[in-house]
């Protein structure tokens, strides 16, 4: 925790001397890295889409499109003989309200609605020091409108670090346990986990995982992933390699 801790200070300390992180444009969805020039792995059965709607953690911040966490993800789960097809909707910057505001319109806009949503966002609420209730709403409407649509979700969750103080940790750790219980959502608890007490995976920023340190984390989470998918593309994924 001390690494993420001491990351969490310099981001925020950038944060401070900038006025706030200067969020990409958001992109339409002939531009979301839908992989079409990703090299294909064969793979059996029906093909599953799923949405990756987050901030600079799936956007692959610092790093070549290809080399995006739900690049490598989608990669992982073809490789256990899932026929996925990921949708990176990561925008640098984008806070809990950004990612709101923008969810109907790029859930519309895709090719047909995707079996599973996964969602990362909430970091930059929390280095930008915004109140953990409207963390706590804004995701809730995400939740509330994928309930809607009949969509099947996973939250990356997030901890504050120490530096924030033990009010606003109190109030923002239990954000993400409580709405993947309230919305029946796959959980993963902490989604920077694997890269804790690594600097060697965390880039010169002191703030984003390299492309291994992303590796790391796909293959910390992709189980979970894997296990929020329709019935029908569990049956026919592969089981994962030996270690």
């Amino acid at each position: 925790m001390k690494l993420y801790a001491g990351l969490l200070i310099t981001s925020a300390l950038l944060l401070t001397g900038c006025g706030g992180a200067e969020p990409a444009p958001t992109p339409s969805p002939s531009e979301e890295q839908s992989v079409e020039a990703r090299p294909e792995i064969p793979v059996m059965g029906q093909e599953v889409r799923v949405l990756a709607l987050g901030d600079s953690l799936f956007a692959g911040y610092g790093l070549a499109s290809d080399q995006a966490y739900p690049v490598k993800l989608e990669a992982a789960l073809r490789a256990r003989g899932v026929n996925a097809r990921i949708a990176n909707a990561g925008v640098s910057g984008n806070t809990s309200a950004e990612g709101r505001a923008r969810l109907a319109f790029t859930l519309d806009n895709q090719e047909r609605a995707p079996d599973l949503v996964i969602i990362s966002l909430g970091g930059n609420d929390m280095l930008r020091g915004l109140p953990p209730e409207q963390t706590r709403e804004n995701l809730d409407a995400i939740l509330t409108e994928l309930d809607r649509r009949k969509i099947k979700a996973v939250i990356m969750g997030l901890l504050a670090p120490p530096n924030m103080g033990p009010e606003y940790r109190a109030k923002f750790d239990p954000i993400f346990p409580s709405l993947a219980k309230k919305h029946g959502a796959v959980l993963v608890p902490f989604f920077l986990q694997a890269v804790i007490g690594r600097p060697d995976l965390i880039q010169q920023d002191h703030i984003h995982p390299t492309a291994q340190g992303l590796e790391a984390i796909v293959a910390a989470t992709v189980e979970q992933v894997a296990g929020a998918l329709p019935e029908t593309a569990a049956k026919t994924a592969a089981p994962p390699p030996p270690r």
